[in-house]
């Protein structure tokens, strides 16, 4: 569970994203077959940057996530990150 803010020196933040990823169409099964594995693989990404995945939900067309990341990790860096592992 994510905290209510988070300090640094002099100010407070939360910085929380919705992100969602659609995948191609050829990879729709093979997301839902490998589901539990997704979820590690994306938790450990978000570790290793981090950020702290607050909700993320698998659907059959999509997956998506709420995701809390810290000020010098910019939302375009973070999502081309992940998409490129």
């Amino acid at each position: 569970m994510a905290k209510i803010g988070y300090n640094l020196s002099h100010t407070k933040w939360m910085c929380k994203y919705h992100i969602i990823f659609t995948p191609q169409v050829s990879q729709k099964n093979h997301l839902l077959q490998n589901k539990t594995r997704y979820h590690e693989i994306f938790r450990h990404l978000c570790q290793y940057k981090g950020a702290e995945i607050i909700e993320g939900h698998m659907m059959p067309d999509r997956f998506r996530m709420l995701v809390l990341l810290p000020p010098k990790l910019t939302l375009f860096d973070f999502t081309g990150y992940l998409i490129n592992m």
